[in-house]
């Protein structure tokens, strides 16, 4: 197996911050895209259907976003590690329950996973601003995009 088939133009220290820095936010968006699906199968109550098809919608995004971290990792010569022992041992969400959830508690799950990465990928913009400024880019349009998710599935639950 080849350990190194892709090189990186930033340094290593460089390529260290930035690499963990995709790594956890791979881990974070895996995760939530399957709380999302694990909610979205799972919610029953008054808002059922508006609830179901917004879940879908955060797991798209999630999943897009997914991908976009893990290719930025590979540019750069990290290689993503989306495994499922991964995510469950490094993940950074705060999980979702088992069995028919009410609407009410999937919106308030939500929030605060949605929270929990948010706040994870705002350390790991600052911590990238100087090692790649190219991945603090695509940071900022996760976390800029999951805000404005935050703020939608808030308003619901006021």
């Amino acid at each position: 197996m080849t350990t190194t088939p892709i090189t990186s133009t930033l340094t290593d220290d460089q390529k260290a911050v930035t690499g963990k820095a995709l790594q956890d936010t791979l881990v974070d968006l895996i995760d939530l895209s399957l709380i999302a699906k694990q909610a979205h199968w799972n919610v029953v109550g008054r808002q059922f259907r508006s609830v179901h098809l917004e879940l879908d919608e955060l797991v798209s995004v999630a999943r897009e976003f997914t991908d976009a971290a893990a290719e930025r990792a590979t540019a750069i010569g990290v290689s993503p590690d989306g495994r499922a022992e991964t995510v469950a041992k490094t993940a950074n969400t705060k999980g979702f329950g088992e069995g028919w959830t009410q609407d009410t508690d999937v919106v308030a799950a939500v929030i605060e996973n949605l929270q929990s990465v948010i706040s994870g990928l705002r350390e790991r913009v600052e911590a990238t601003e100087s090692a790649d400024p190219v991945t603090q880019d695509l940071l900022i349009e996760i976390v800029s995009k999951l805000e404005q998710l935050h703020w939608m599935w808030q308003a619901q639950a006021v």
